[in-house]
């Protein structure tokens, strides 16, 4: 004849195990959705990356027209755009050897720009804002500009 308390601590145990296998199985399920979740962000996220990748190798500055002349589109600055990808004479404007922020007029001294008339001064000042519109320059609230760190 069995032990009456080994029957009950047998059925104990099994309802305990049972139970755990319940939990087991629910923990199970919702890990298998996380994972196939993932799998469909991973999938999204390659697609985005290749399509991202795509564009900015398509912003690469390319002549445009304006008014039938042609005209060099500046790209903004992303991660991937080098400094290289902009026109050379937007290169040479982003001074860097200035020990800090420096004035439109300070800029035009650098490369070469009769300073002493506003007229050869203000194509320079828009392209140092179009430079900062795009992210490769800073513009501080007194009007000079900066390098992007």
């Amino acid at each position: 004849m069995l032990d009456p308390e080994l029957l009950e601590r047998i059925t104990a145990r099994r309802a305990e195990l049972d139970e755990l296998e319940e939990q087991l199985a629910k923990q199970l399920a919702e890990v298998r959705t996380e994972r196939d979740e993932l799998a469909v962000a991973e999938r999204v996220l390659e697609r985005v990356s290749e399509q991202l990748a795509g564009e900015r190798a398509s912003a690469a500055p390319m002549p445009g027209q304006v008014g039938g002349q042609a005209v060099m589109l500046i790209p903004h600055r992303t991660a991937g755009v080098e400094e290289a990808t902009l026109p050379p004479d937007y290169q040479r404007i982003i001074v860097r050897q200035a020990a800090g922020p420096v004035m439109a007029r300070e800029v035009g001294e650098v490369v070469g720009v009769d300073v002493s008339m506003k007229a050869k001064l203000e194509p320079l000042r828009s392209k140092l804002v179009r430079l900062v519109d795009r992210g490769w320059l800073r513009k501080l609230p007194e009007g000079r500009f900066t390098t992007r760190l």
